[in-house]
């Protein structure tokens, strides 16, 4: 009887020491992973002065300037972290897009970058958190973000008749210049 129990309390010993090891294995997570920064490259678009101009009362387009430069000391951690508040700054900068960047290249990229915050959010939210690919869409926001300031520069770009009307202006302003009023050279008698 004693042998049975004993053989007893061994099985269920080893049955419990299996499940605690195949929890671990299903919730356990590579910290390092977590704690690595994102790889993002320092290049940043920079936007021409009328662009400038606008987005600079535009909150929360500074909102999510500032936190995408932020990314450039974020682990993964902290995007796992904040991929809720991305993801509500990313929907207020699509909703409150001002009237004179009203375009359809400057909607589809913010189009682009909610859809990316909410991929983040959705992958960050997850029980079994896939940390390559919260690394990878995390890395493609500052990207995005930089398309949309192309698209908002674009806006901004002066056309063929802009440019033929300051040329004109220009060849105007360089013939008053040019045309100074000499004064007429004597002629010489050749009689002395």
């Amino acid at each position: 009887m004693k042998k049975v129990l004993y053989i007893f309390i061994c099985l269920a010993a080893l049955g419990c020491k299996r499940n605690t090891t195949s929890q671990q294995e299903t919730t356990g997570i590579d910290t390092t992973a977590l704690n690595k920064k994102l790889s993002i490259t320092p290049q940043t678009v920079l936007l021409n002065p009328e662009a400038k101009q606008i987005t600079s009362e535009w909150l929360a387009y500074i909102t999510a300037k500032s936190e995408l430069d932020n990314f450039k000391e974020y682990t993964v951690k902290d995007v796992i972290y904040n991929a809720q508040p991305l993801s509500e700054i990313m929907k207020s900068l699509k909703e409150t897009l001002p009237d004179t960047l009203q375009a359809t290249p400057v909607k589809s990229r913010l189009s682009v970058l909610y859809t990316k915050a909410r991929v983040l959010q959705q992958l960050s939210a997850d029980k079994k958190l896939d940390i390559p690919a919260i690394k990878s869409t995390a890395q493609q926001l500052p990207v995005e973000f930089n398309n949309l300031n192309i698209q908002i520069n674009e806006l901004f770009l002066k056309t063929l008749e802009d440019f033929e009307l300051e040329l004109d202006e220009f060849e105007a302003a360089e013939e008053d210049t040019t045309s100074v009023n000499l004064p007429t050279p004597l002629k010489q008698d050749d009689s002395v």
